[in-house]
């Protein structure tokens, strides 16, 4: 199988290693990534922030330089529901793309156990694009059966020890130009979500979002905490070396 790598701006500017992580675990497990040098940001922070005419050219840039592959594949889940959810809606009648998060390509579409070590007790963050808009965990406000297509993934690794929080889905309180325009509330939220993960004895937080786990990251530098914050891509790439 080929794919598209379609690496977000947080990724490509601050976390490097989060977008080779993923191309080296995608390569592992026997997919050809290809890497579109042409790509931008999606404008998913302009459309958030009202600023729907700023975001169309970028959402239009985007499906020209994605349109020649059949498979996209994204470790985000907010700009992979910016993508798939909000691009038909500033663009009508525009084709779509096919993009997958991370994880829901690798639990939905190639299906194949991971296998690998990683001995370290593990807090899992899910973050509110990918699990409320794409639904890669069931959330506790629906009456359905819980399930978590991350946690399903990382029972394959030895070692790795997922630790149960009191609130297993509660936002981190990053949600983009909230951390800045509500900045005390934010971090009052993130600090909520890191002591839930102490409480649970995690020693790592892993996430699907890099923008939730630097929010968070950023929080556990300023009060000196030893947590670690990982993304789900980079802990899969080292369980799995």
């Amino acid at each position: 199988m080929e794919v598209a790598l379609f690496i977000p701006c947080y990724v490509d500017q601050l976390y490097p290693q989060v977008g080779m992580a993923t191309a080296t675990l995608l390569e592992r497990l026997g997919v050809k990534v290809h890497f579109p040098e042409a790509q931008t940001c999606c404008g998913q922070p302009m459309a958030n922030s009202g600023f729907f005419d700023d975001a169309r050219p970028l959402a239009a840039r985007m499906l020209r330089v994605f349109e020649p592959y059949q498979v996209v594949v994204c470790p985000s889940g907010s700009c992979t529901s910016m993508v798939r959810n909000h691009f038909p809606e500033l663009l009508p009648g525009a084709p779509r793309l096919p993009v997958y998060e991370l994880v829901e390509f690798l639990h939905d579409v190639l299906k194949a156990p991971l296998r690998g070590r990683f001995p370290f007790r593990v807090g899992l963050h899910q973050s509110c694009h990918g699990l409320r808009e794409l639904r890669l965990g069931s959330g506790s406000e629906r009456l359905v059966p819980a399930f978590s297509k991350t946690a399903d993934l990382l029972a394959g690794i030895e070692g790795l020890q997922l630790v149960e929080l009191s609130r297993s889905d509660e936002c981190c309180g990053f949600g983009g130009t909230f951390a800045v325009t509500e900045e005390a509330v934010s971090c009052a939220m993130g600090r909520d979500r890191i002591a839930d993960h102490e409480r649970a004895g995690a020693e790592v937080i892993a996430g699907g979002d890099v923008s939730c786990l630097m929010h968070l990251e950023g929080l556990l530098r300023r009060d000196g905490k030893r947590l670690r914050t990982m993304h789900v891509a980079e802990l899969l790439a080292e369980a799995t070396a």
